[in-house]
């Protein structure tokens, strides 16, 4: 008799323990997996870095906020910190199995793992942000084109420094690919716009998030003459190291409650909002086609801080030239209006800093351009491609 209720007693726990672990948080690698809710569309975002890291991921979770708070009967979760590589592929697969039906992973080398899963969970939409890959099927690509707001940010950059009478410009880069290739290029093709004779010094740091070597990057371009040091990775360092400095200015990046250091000059900005919530909308509506989607400056999916509806320009932008804030603004009024794209921006005649002719007068980049290194993917080669530095960059390129 005791061994027959030993054994019920057993039973019981091991079905409780089974029943908790299919209903309760699952963990996998040290992260704990998010539940869906039963009855809505669920939507989980992967991020590279803290959720209010003050950069890139807080934009990505106060997008997600947008999806919760304007799409009905939809049920949002995330999961931080996630390194690149082995670990994200095993959270997608985790998240798959829970059953979410949107899956965002918003970092480059989040692309292998996540086109891996995606042909494992057919029936389960992925979106992918800054790579180059797509199954057409249920992956999807998702960028904007940032280029256009860096490129005035280089207009702005390059105006501080001519007024200040020290033409050097520094770039914080993160990884060596085309994307902080292209922005870097824009940067510097806007800086010349506003200061011809201004130079652009480039420092790689390696990392998206670290808010140590980021400001000690920062640093280093300040102490090798840089008056403005603009960031491609997420903290505020080259504001917040400015303002210790008193002298020069810093540009930051990603988020729109970035700039508030008090020499930050502006930060360009995402707003995922409006496109995550597009994306969600046409999911459940089951027209969603997964593909290239690659988002202009007319669709409220980003801006620059101080130019847009409400905000007010920082005291080191506002006291630049008239004729400089009034260039900005029709610059960006164009942007809005879809009247100026990536590809007007990247259109010739372009010269490297080596004196050669990238883009001829009169032609311009197509879209397999604007994110490889030659010779581009299969299917998918690029003419010009991104492997360049403009005229007035002072650095090598990265080894292919």
């Amino acid at each position: 008799m005791k061994q027959k209720t030993l054994w019920l007693l057993t039973t019981v726990v091991l079905l409780a323990a089974l029943v908790l672990s299919a209903c309760g948080p699952t963990e996998v690698g040290g992260f704990e997996i998010p539940d869906i809710v039963k009855g809505k569309t669920n939507v989980a975002a992967v991020l590279i870095g803290p959720h209010d890291d003050g950069g890139w991921s807080q934009a990505h979770y106060e997008g997600l906020k947008y999806i919760e708070e304007n799409v009905p009967n939809v049920h949002v979760a995330y999961i931080e910190n996630v390194p690149e590589g082995a670990d994200a592929e095993q959270i997608f697969r985790a998240l798959s199995r829970k059953g979410f039906n949107l899956i965002l992973g918003t970092s480059f080398g989040y692309m292998d793992g996540m086109e891996v899963v995606a042909e494992e969970f057919p029936d389960i939409y992925y979106v992918h942000l800054t790579g180059y890959k797509s199954n057409l099927k249920n992956f999807g690509n998702l960028m904007g084109a940032m280029e256009e707001m860096k490129y005035l940010s280089g207009m702005l950059a390059g105006a501080r420094a001519k007024m200040d009478g020290n033409p050097k410009i520094g770039y914080m880069a993160t990884f060596p690919i085309p994307e902080e290739l292209r922005l870097g290029n824009a940067l510097a093709l806007g800086m010349k716009v506003t200061c011809p004779e201004c130079t652009m010094d480039v420092r790689w740091i390696n990392t998206w998030h670290d808010p140590v070597i980021e400001k000690e990057g920062a640093a280093s371009l300040f102490d090798a003459g840089a008056q403005v040091v603009i960031t491609g990775a997420d903290t505020p360092a080259p504001a917040d190291v400015a303002t210790q400095r008193g002298d020069v200015w810093g540009i930051t990046y990603d988020w729109s409650g970035s700039c508030t250091a008090a020499r930050c000059l502006t930060a360009p900005y995402w707003n995922w909002g409006p496109i995550y919530a597009d994306i969600t909308e046409q999911i459940i509506a089951g027209t969603y086609v997964a593909g290239f989607q690659y988002f202009e400056g007319n669709e409220n999916g980003m801006g620059l801080y101080g130019f847009m509806d409400g905000q007010t320009m920082t005291p080191g932008v506002a006291e630049l030239p008239a004729e400089v804030l009034d260039l900005v603004n029709a610059k960006l009024d164009a942007i809005l209006a879809g009247e100026f794209t990536r590809f007007d921006l990247f259109s010739g005649p372009i010269i490297d800093n080596k004196g050669n002719v990238i883009v001829p007068e009169g032609e311009s980049f197509e879209y397999a351009d604007i994110d490889q290194f030659p010779p581009g993917a299969p299917g998918l080669e690029c003419k010009y491609c991104m492997y360049w530095w403009a005229d007035g960059v002072v650095a090598e390129l990265p080894d292919l």
